[in-house]
């Protein structure tokens, strides 16, 4: 004799026909739709390598991206700071490389993939920290008299 399902087993199964259904919306990163969401999403994935092996350097790199977000053509290395060795050179553009390889292709709604098809950007990747700009007066500054 089959037995009548109960409430919570329905309630169950519908909660978990929900969350597989919604499971797609929910892997899917979310989509840019500003230069500035490009920028942060590529910086997000940037590792540059750890200090015992190269020293800080900034390092720019200038890429074009197809309307689906991947890369178009070679990536081009730009501007390495005038100090870094040879070693230093080569393990940044190994890390920048591998940044590129890590977060493309980048989910571009349609306006933006439209809008950088095909157009050049310059992505900068600082890792040396900036000199403090200095406290002094400058003698053109008229002083205050108490």
């Amino acid at each position: 004799m089959a037995r009548p399902r109960s409430k919570p087993l329905v309630g169950f199964a519908a909660l978990l026909l929900c969350l597989v259904s919604a499971a797609p919306a929910l892997a899917q990163p979310a989509k840019l739709d500003t230069l500035k969401d490009i920028f942060v999403r590529l910086h997000a994935c940037w590792k540059p390598p750890p200090l015992s092996q190269a020293n800080p350097i900034d390092i720019t790199v200038v890429v074009s991206f197809s309307r689906d977000g991947a890369i178009l053509g070679h990536p081009r290395i730009t501007y390495e700071s005038e100090q870094a060795s040879d070693n230093d050179r080569l393990k940044y553009r190994i890390a920048v490389m591998e940044t590129l390889q890590r977060c493309t292709p980048l989910p571009f709604t349609e306006g933006l993939g439209g809008a950088v098809a095909g157009r050049p950007l310059a992505v900068p990747f600082r890792t040396r920290k900036r000199p403090p700009k200095p406290d002094e007066r400058k003698a053109w500054l008229p002083q205050k008299i108490l």
